[in-house]
């Protein structure tokens, strides 16, 4: 009897052996530079990755939560004000919220992308919720790597004159129209955890804006509000990204699309080996989906994933309990009028298969083995 092989579904780890030569020469060329914090590589990082992005500035910080609390702060959001965005996302783009002393006001997703519905944006903005201060801007999550509807949100933002702010956190390199989610809106915000599509060997986070003023003054916010050293002019924080992280992220952002390209194809697999247990992901059209998560759907998703689990096959859930049924937040947090339905559905149902670009092909085969036996 052969040996069970275990495939988990994310493997940060096989992303750093793939790049080992360059993750450990940018780490060597840290070491041996004496400076730590703000320096060369973090400035070089950030002009690598706007540029990328096709933006005019990128100001690094401490991890993804902490970027979308200086966009806010960037963009004077925060005590009187309220932000919309979506249950069904990871609880950071709420914490994030609260932490810039904003309110959040939850609104639910579309059911075929899982991201949030213009519609249910459109209630809030024309009636907004009693007893909430005025709505002042959207969060819009991209998420598992697919794009939100822009073309359907954007407009509503600039017609009821509130900032739009794009969680890019699981969707580096996705496009919506041929162009970059994160290009979009008055601000985008990146996390480059461990295992995002670029992610590092620790926490990192930036902010991208198309703004020179707004960049200063969200610089400043990072570092206790110094404009100059030792000097606060605004009331700032601690949230900077190390020159280790930033070195790490320069070596691999050279090959984030040709991963990106990889993370679909396997996609594509998956989709052809689907049991009619499980639905594949939906795919917007004119949006290139970049799969940080390949997320199928089951209404016996306990099941499968048992199923799954016993061919040795990793999964997980993301996310098993949207925000405003946690229990920090459960009979707190305001939704919009008509609830979270398709977000409490989702959270029954969703199930993350295993991906990311260091997946051999046998490993592939595997998965879709196990996927066509279910």
């Amino acid at each position: 009897m052969s040996t069970l092989v275990m495939i988990p579904q994310a493997n940060p780890g096989a992303g750093y052996r793939a790049l080992q030569g360059d993750i450990d020469a940018a780490v060597a060329r840290v070491l041996q530079s004496g400076w730590y914090i703000l320096g060369n590589e973090g400035k070089a990082f950030e002009a690598a990755f706007a540029a990328w992005l096709g933006l005019p500035h990128v100001i690094g910080c401490g991890n993804g939560t902490d970027a979308l609390a200086l966009a806010l702060r960037g963009l004077d959001i925060g005590p009187g004000c309220t932000v919309v965005t979506v249950s069904h996302t990871a609880v950071a783009t709420v914490a994030a919220i609260e932490m810039a002393g904003a309110t959040p006001l939850l609104v639910d997703i579309e059911p075929d992308y899982l991201t949030l519905d213009p519609g249910a944006l459109a209630t809030v903005l024309r009636n907004p919720p009693p007893g909430l201060p005025p709505i002042k801007a959207v969060i819009v999550v991209h998420l598992y790597g697919q794009p939100a509807d822009l073309d359907g949100i954007l407009p509503l933002c600039r017609k009821h004159g509130v900032a739009l702010i794009e969680d890019c956190a699981q969707a580096h390199g996705a496009r919506l129209h041929g162009q970059r989610v994160g290009s979009f809106g008055d601000a985008a915000t990146f996390s480059f955890y461990p295992t995002k599509n670029l992610g590092g060997l620790g926490d990192g986070g930036a902010v991208a804006v198309p703004d020179a003023d707004r960049a200063a003054r969200i610089a400043a916010l990072r570092q206790y509000g110094w404009h100059r050293h030792y000097i606060s002019d605004l009331i700032g924080v601690n949230s900077r990204l190390d020159e280790m992280q930033a070195a790490i992220l320069r070596a691999k952002l050279p090959h984030l699309d040709a991963q990106n390209a990889r993370r679909a194809d396997i996609a594509g697999r998956y989709d052809r080996a689907l049991s009619p247990r499980l639905t594949p992901p939906g795919r917007r059209p004119d949006a290139d989906h970049v799969f940080h998560l390949y997320v199928t759907r089951s209404a016996d998703r306990d099941a499968v994933q048992a199923a799954l689990r016993e061919k040795g096959i990793g999964t997980g859930i993301h996310y098993p309990m949207p925000v405003h049924l946690q229990p920090a937040y459960a009979g707190r947090i305001a939704l919009g009028p008509g609830g979270c339905p398709e977000t409490e559905r989702a959270s029954r149902e969703v199930l993350s298969l295993p991906l990311y670009p260091e997946l051999t092909d046998q490993q592939v085969d595997a998965v879709c083995a196990a996927l066509r036996s279910l």
